[in-house]
Formats: C-alpha cells, sequence, structure tokens
C-alpha cells in the first residue's frame, strides 16, 4: 500500500523551496527522487498540485504520497560487510571508508545496497527501487555506523526521528591544524558554493540552517583528533563546517584537507599527505528502537587507516 504523510509548514519552514524543504522533512527520500514524485502528481499543497519551486507559507499543508516500492532490479553482491547489530526490524552497518551507499546515475553496482541485497535475506524493498531500506547516508570516504531499515514501518519510524533531530550522530575527525579553542559550535547555514557547484559552502546566498559542535580529545603537532556531534544533516556538513574554521578534515581535498601539513616531523607530514581518504568516521549512533521504544546505542571505534595515523602523530608529538 502506498505511504500518505501529511507534512505541516511551519515559521521555519515560509520562504523555503518545496522540494528543498522535503527533502529535510523526508531524509529517506532523494531531493531528486521528491522532484519525481512532485511531477507525478503524487505531492499536493494545499490540496493542489504544486512545482517543486514553489515556496511555501506558513501554516500550508503538504500531502506526500509515497508510492509502494518496487521490486528491486539490482544483482546482490558479496561485498564484505560488517554488520554491528541485526534484529527483525533493522540492522546496523559499519561502512568502509570507499562504499558508496547507494546506486546513482552510471553505477548499479559495487554499492552498500548491492552488498545488503546478498547479506540480508529479509531486507524489504522500503525506500524505493534504487535505495531498499536506505534512512540516511554518508559520504563515500566516510567510513562508520549506518542504520538500515527492513519493513516499511520500520523506516517511516526512522525517518521521523532523523527529521526531528531525535537521533544522536558523533564522529571523530582528524584535522589540519588545533583549533585554538578546545570545544565551540559552527552554526553557520550551508549551501551550495556560488563558484564550484560540486560542493558546499558558507558562502551560499540560500544557505540552510546547519549546527556543527566539536570538542578536542587530542592536540598534535600540526593536527588534532576531534569529536564532533551534529544537530542538523546538511550535505557535508562536517566538512564544510570545519574548513570554514580554518581546521579542515584531513585527507579531503574538497575542502582543503590536502594542502601541506604544518608539522615538524616529516613522517608526520608524509602520513596525512598520504591519506586516501577524508579521515572523518561515524563512531556512535543512537535512537529510539522502532519496536521496543528503548534508547539504543552503538560505538565504533577508529579503523585501521586512521587509528594508525593516530598513532604516528602520538609518537611524534
Amino acid at each position: 500500500m502506498p505511504d500518505c504523510l501529511s507534512l505541516p509548514v511551519d515559521e521555519a519552514g515560509a520562504g523555503r523551496r518545496l522540494d528543498a524543504w522535503l527533502a529535510q522533512q523526508v531524509p529517506s527520500q532523494s531531493r531528486a527522487r521528491l522532484q519525481a514524485l512532485i511531477a507525478q502528481g503524487l505531492v499536493r499543497l494545499d490540496g493542489a498540485a504544486a512545482r517543486p519551486a514553489a515556496r511555501l507559507r506558513s501554516g500550508q499543508c503538504v500531502e506526500l504520497t509515497l508510492p509502494e516500492a518496487t521490486p528491486v532490479a539490482l544483482a546482490p553482491e558479496a561485498i564484505p560487510l560488517t554488520i554491528v547489530h541485526q534484529d527483525a526490524c533493522l540492522l546496523v552497518v559499519d561502512k568502509p571508508a570507499g562504499l558508496t551507499v547507494h546506486p546513482g546515475a552510471g553505477r548499479r553496482s559495487g554499492t552498500l545496497v548491492n552488498a545488503l541485497l546478498h547479506h540480508v535475506r529479509d531486507l524489504s524493498g522500503v525506500g524505493g527501487e534504487l535505495r531498499p531500506g536506505i534512512v540516511h547516508r554518508l559520504d563515500r570516504g566516510t567510513s562508520g555506523l549506518l542504520v538500515v531499515a527492513k519493513d516499511d514501518a520500520t523506516h517511516r519510524a526512522l525517518a521521523r526521528q532523523f527529521a526531528s533531530r531525535q537521533v544522536e550522530k558523533e564522529y571523530l575527525a582528524l584535522v589540519l591544524g588545533v583549533p585554538a579553542h578546545r570545544q565551540g559550535t559552527v552554526s553557520t547555514p550551508i549551501g551550495r558554493d556560488p563558484v564550484h557547484r560540486q560542493r558546499m559552502s558558507v558562502r551560499g546566498t540560500r544557505g540552510r540552517d546547519a549546527r556543527t559542535s566539536y570538542e578536542v580529545l587530542e592536540a598534535f603537532d600540526g593536527a588534532a583528533l576531534l569529536r564532533v556531534r551534529i544537530f542538523t544533516g546538511r550535505t557535508h556538513q562536517i566538512r564544510v563546517h570545519l574548513a570554514s574554521l580554518g581546521h579542515p578534515v584531513a585527507g579531503d581535498p574538497s575542502y582543503g584537507g590536502n594542502r601541506r601539513p604544518a608539522s615538524r616531523a616529516a613522517a608526520v607530514r608524509e602520513a596525512l599527505a598520504g591519506l586516501a581518504r577524508p579521515a572523518l568516521h561515524a563512531a556512535r549512533l543512537a535512537f529510539a528502537h522502532p519496536g521496543t521504544g528503548e534508547r539504543v546505542v552503538f560505538d565504533s571505534p577508529l579503523p585501521r587507516d586512521l587509528a594508525e595515523l593516530v598513532e604516528c602523530l602520538r609518537m611524534y608529538h
């Protein structure tokens, strides 16, 4: 059966584009997917058809109909996958760096979804044809914890928690340089970079609300290990916010993380420069389990590549 959602527009949504606002309210669906649903007439604004670019007003009601998931036309693949937890409702996986979460334009293999179809026999087709069970995403280069729904009810319940910011997401990040303050919060809006359209930026004129807090766990010579918590889920949020402080995530060429490290030790400079991906790891995930209502918490230690880099930094500090 199709899933019908009724979403009231509050003051924070006033003036926003319909498609952009919907993507924030229903994080299980990509903006492109929502635009397609709008084009199909499956999104109504105060009972009438609307355009993706329609500007919202406070008090309006958006009705979204999510069609029943179609059979998955993707091949299961025996890609190694670390499953941290699994029950009848959901599973939590520890995604390795370099693994794309879901298929996209030109990519229908070698993704987390392909791996899930192989490893999980009772995975339903929630989330649409190309993203069964995927409730949230991690960048390809980011490692760490990700929750996957097994059925429609779990998918909806988790999506609501993400939309209402009830899910705790904590990361470990190795950044270039050492922040002047041991703790801090960045609340600068994030939008599309006005010059480099494939990147995000704090300089955009139509940025979306974003909040990131950080704590310095260890300071090294030319780098620091941070615990980072995000309260919103903007694209590249941590990478953009930390770069805006002048401390980009090491190994992140898109946001300045490939600059020459300011360390006195040649071994440290070489290790940092040799990073093959952004030094960012989703280390903690906590949410209310849709089946029991209990708060569940999952932790993941730094993967080997980042743990070895931290040990190298400690040796020369």
